[in-house]
């Protein structure tokens, strides 16, 4: 092979080695762009599934309440109710309090969301239940500086408004809405004591199921409610009626701890 030729050969080698080379190279910064795609798709997916996910320990957590929802019984409760209850407490919903939510329910809850900056998007997911229970707690100015003061958990069940609110070491933690005692069977007012508690408990007095309950003074317990549908519609015998899912939270935030709790305000 003469010179020229040599010096050809070799000219072209090496321009198919670096050719080469460049096409690695890109193939390269192509595959860490996807991986970093795919990372931050999957960040956001993640995101999504918290934004939808029923975390119970969480502060101000209720499960994803969306169009088409209904509570159906006592024992398939998809807090209907309480979210209208709340909208109308906002300021953004008039209409009745039915338990299914439908078209002005959606459209109050994007109401809300565009209020308080959030994505609007017409159902009440994680986000939008942790904005919507605080700025609904009502009668803040009668909760006694026990429930907001002091180590602990608190649970504080105002009988005038229906409510019951938790608090950790002095901050407020959930709240919910229920139903107390009747005029003849009242729940006591005082400061109290969880002590006893029973997952299971069935009323030796009137045989019915009282699931998660956690008793504070004799045979009055918070406990879920078989029977409640609306926490402002008819009372119990004296016990606290919380829906099944919520006595269910309750429990599952504080039944391995001590539990302090006042009752307070007048009966409704």
């Amino acid at each position: 092979m003469s010179k020229s030729a040599r010096l050809i050969a070799a000219t072209i080698l090496t321009v198919g080695l670096a050719a080469g080379s460049l096409a690695a190279s890109i193939t390269s910064t192509a595959s860490a762009a996807s991986t970093v795609a795919t990372t931050k798709a999957s960040q956001l997916s993640q995101t999504a599934d918290n934004d939808r996910a029923y975390k119970p320990r969480k502060r101000f957590a209720r499960e994803f309440t969306r169009r088409g929802d209904r509570d159906v019984s006592p024992r398939d409760i998809e807090h209907v109710r309480e979210l209208q209850y709340r909208l109308r407490w906002a300021g953004v919903y008039n209409g009745p309090v039915t338990g299914t939510f439908a078209h002005r329910t959606y459209h109050a809850v994007k109401r809300f969301q565009h209020r308080h900056h959030l994505e609007v998007t017409g159902t009440a997911n994680f986000r939008t239940w942790r904005k919507l229970i605080p700025a609904t707690v009502r009668g803040r100015h009668a909760i006694p500086p026990h429930c907001k003061h002091g180590a602990g958990w608190r649970a504080c069940y105002d009988r005038k408004r229906h409510q019951v609110t938790l608090w950790k070491h002095g901050k407020i933690w959930n709240a919910w809405l229920v139903r107390g005692g009747s005029y003849d069977h009242p729940t006591r007012v005082g400061r109290f004591k969880v002590f006893y508690r029973d997952k299971d408990h069935v009323s030796s007095l009137y045989d019915s199921p009282m699931p998660y309950s956690q008793f504070f003074s004799g045979g009055q317990a918070f406990h879920g409610s078989a029977l409640m549908m609306d926490p402002f519609v008819d009372h119990s015998h004296g016990c606290v009626n919380m829906y099944i899912e919520d006595a269910r939270q309750l429990w599952k935030l504080t039944a391995k701890d001590h539990l302090r709790v006042r009752v307070y305000g007048a009966w409704d």
